[in-house]
């Protein structure tokens, strides 16, 4: 889910990099990540996804025995289905943190995202409805982004079925990307292209402030500072092992688009490529159990007990 993931934020610092000073240098602070999950391989009956299951480097292990009771994400609905066990232990809201890190020939980020992914049972199949409340930034630049709390909020996934194996005696569920737009109106948002026009009719005020698409606030220094608006398409993905009865984790794979409308000053009018830095351990996903009741304001306030440390970029 983005997704919380917010790669929006790390495609402006490109624009930034070159009015910060040539002796900046990376905060050395350890990256707090999640443990590694269980070892696993690809195998044949593992659903078509843009995720695959990784070995951590360095270890060889059988490729394991798996059992899917899922079904495929495009089968018709019953009426009535026998409801898995093995779902039980899945049902419930869990909190959600994730990161997700990038990197151009320029600079390093770090997008930190929290929210909820609530589980429940539908026609057979397990559905995760993910929520998003906020949102923190790093970068290996003396540059400071931000994302209102509204704007991190316009990020509504679907609900989605996801898939739900036993691996080694270890569940492992695996949520399939479902492309979600924020700050543009798509019809079609899984096939319909991204417009490149930054004057779509299409394009929306999600967060609600009066300007288009949404807004990304940039703090280079005293003296500049600014914003920039954009579109996007969320294309988020995760796979998570139940560790403990109260704790998910695994690692995201984040492949969203976006679409640069405009800013208040020309120096951030710009977009860069960036590409998810390919270390499963700075793309984690923990998911912590809460009760029903849980909203943005206390998991802000016990964003601590729950998750580690913030991480920053340190490779």
């Amino acid at each position: 889910m983005r997704p919380l993931r917010w790669c929006a934020l790390a495609l402006v610092l490109t624009a930034c990099a070159s009015e910060t000073t040539s002796d900046s240098t990376t905060d050395d602070t350890t990256t707090n990540t999640a443990p590694t999950p269980p070892t696993t391989t690809t195998v044949d009956s593992f659903p078509t996804s843009t995720t695959t299951a990784t070995t951590a480097p360095g270890t060889s292990v059988p490729p394991p025995t798996i059992s899917s009771t899922a079904p495929a994400t495009t089968a018709p609905a019953t009426t009535s289905t026998a409801v898995d066990p093995r779902f039980e232990p899945l049902v419930g809201r869990w909190a959600h943190y994730d990161v997700v890190a990038y990197e151009d020939g320029t600079l390093k980020t770090l997008i930190i995202s929290y929210g909820f992914n609530d589980f429940d049972v539908a026609d057979g199949q397990l559905i995760d409805q993910g929520s998003f409340c906020f949102s923190e930034q790093r970068t290996d630049q003396p540059i400071e982004t931000s994302l209102s709390d509204a704007a991190t909020q316009a990020i509504e996934p679907p609900p989605t079925p996801v898939t739900v194996e036993e691996i080694d005696d270890t569940l492992r569920i695996t949520r399939l990307p479902t492309p979600t737009p924020v700050g543009i109106e798509l019809a079609d948002p899984a096939n319909e292209p991204l417009p490149d026009d930054p004057d779509d009719p299409r394009i929306v005020d999600d967060d609600g402030d009066g300007k288009p698409g949404i807004t990304v606030n940039i703090r280079v220094s005293d003296e500049l500072t600014g914003e920039l608006y954009i579109a996007r398409r969320e294309i988020f993905a995760y796979e998570a092992y139940l560790v403990d009865q109260d704790t998910l984790q695994g690692t995201v794979t984040d492949d969203s688009e976006q679409l640069v409308i405009g800013a208040s000053d020309p120096v951030f009018d710009m977009a860069t490529e960036w590409v998810q830095y390919p270390d499963p351990a700075r793309n984690p996903i923990i998911l912590k159990r809460v009760d029903a009741d849980w909203d943005c304001d206390r998991l802000a306030a016990e964003r601590d007990q729950l998750f580690p440390p913030t991480p920053e970029v340190d490779w």
